[in-house]
């Protein structure tokens, strides 16, 4: 039961920084900054489907969603 809370607390974490830099890639306007933000934002996705915090699938609807998000930008 110890080990189930913390991890649970871990996992949590890392949702939450996830889905507050998701929150903040889709209020960019500006696409040099986004892509940026992109890159790192797929990486913590993968990492957390790797891990199996989050499912694979979902992972990848998230990075496709962001990617498009961040193809309609201008500039």
């Amino acid at each position: 039961m110890r080990q189930n809370e913390e991890r649970r607390e871990r996992n949590q974490s890392h949702k939450s920084r996830v889905r507050t830099k998701v929150k903040k890639l889709r209020s960019m306007t500006e696409k040099d900054a986004a892509q940026d933000l992109l890159n790192e934002v797929k990486g913590e996705l993968d990492r957390l489907a790797a891990k199996g915090i989050i499912h694979k699938n979902k992972a990848a609807r998230r990075k496709s969603q962001l990617e498009t998000h961040v193809n309609n930008l201008d500039g």
